[in-house]
């Protein structure tokens, strides 16, 4: 059965942990110091909550390879969080020793696809047998000249790395606003690849829509998350807030609004 969740952060740890129908999370693999982890995130471990470690940093897109020390501590993340499965995103965020700081998207070339092939491979030898789930970015832009759909992009990664798919609904509106696609914004998606699901707002600035993950889930993206599940029934659905946190009250009513949407149960109190 379908689970909801919300994304463990420092500043909502109290929150999170008072989620009484909790039963999956996700935590910024980066952000978790192995030597001293956080002992809510711990707590909820040892309460059967399964925690994700969601990497941010391995720049799986890069033309250069994955930084092996970077993906030790995915690695050790999952060890630590006795978690089966750890996500990454479809995206490259350093090129020559330069870091970007954010998460930049990918060429659609098969030059791109055995790049991002390679690092994938590279990562899962580090991993070990812990599952690995890729999402895709959003993105205000597309590189010219693309050799593939977005979707057959995605499925070619898929196919030969094994991996398993972290849909973002959130990305795929905001990419639809952005980038001017059209019709069924989730046919073509590989559905039954998925190991969960991002679900979050943004907001409009300059003619552009942003991932902010800092506002409330919009309603299209509420409907594309009945949409999902009208089609799916994806294991995992996680509201992911990050920065300019409500108070509870809207941090409830947004989660009670994601499970109404997915026709789940309530998980909070």
């Amino acid at each position: 059965m379908t689970t909801v969740g919300i994304g463990w952060r420092p500043e909502i740890a109290g929150y999170v942990a008072g989620l009484p129908g909790l039963r999956f999370t996700e935590v910024v693999a980066e952000s978790v110091h192995l030597t001293h982890p956080p002992a809510m995130l711990l707590d909820l471990v040892d309460r059967g909550v399964r925690v994700v470690p969601h990497g941010v940093r391995l720049s799986l897109g890069g033309a250069e390879p994955v930084d092996d020390a970077r993906a030790a501590h995915l690695a050790r993340c999952a060890e630590l969080l006795r978690s089966p499965l750890v996500s990454e995103h479809i995206a490259f965020v350093r090129a020559g020793g330069v870091e970007a700081g954010h998460l930049l998207p990918v060429p659609r070339t098969r030059e791109a696809v055995d790049a991002v092939v390679a690092n994938v491979r590279r990562t899962q030898a580090a991993l070990g047998g812990v599952t690995l789930a890729l999402e895709p970015i959003a993105a205000l832009f597309d590189w010219p000249d693309p050799e593939l759909t977005e979707a057959q992009f995605l499925t070619e990664i898929l196919d030969r790395t094994g991996c398993a798919l972290l849909l973002d609904v959130a990305n795929v509106y905001a990419n639809a606003r952005n980038r001017g696609a059209t019709g069924d914004l989730l046919d073509g998606l590989p559905l039954e690849r998925i190991a969960y699901v991002h679900v979050a707002g943004g907001a409009e600035h300059d003619g552009f829509y942003h991932d902010t993950h800092t506002d409330a889930t919009p309603p299209e993206v509420l409907a594309l998350v009945k949409e999902l599940c009208a089609r799916t029934s994806p294991p995992a659905l996680m509201l992911e807030r990050d920065g300019h946190y409500p108070p509870a009250a809207e941090l409830t009513r947004e989660l009670d609004a994601l499970c109404a949407a997915a026709g789940l149960p309530r998980i909070t109190p």
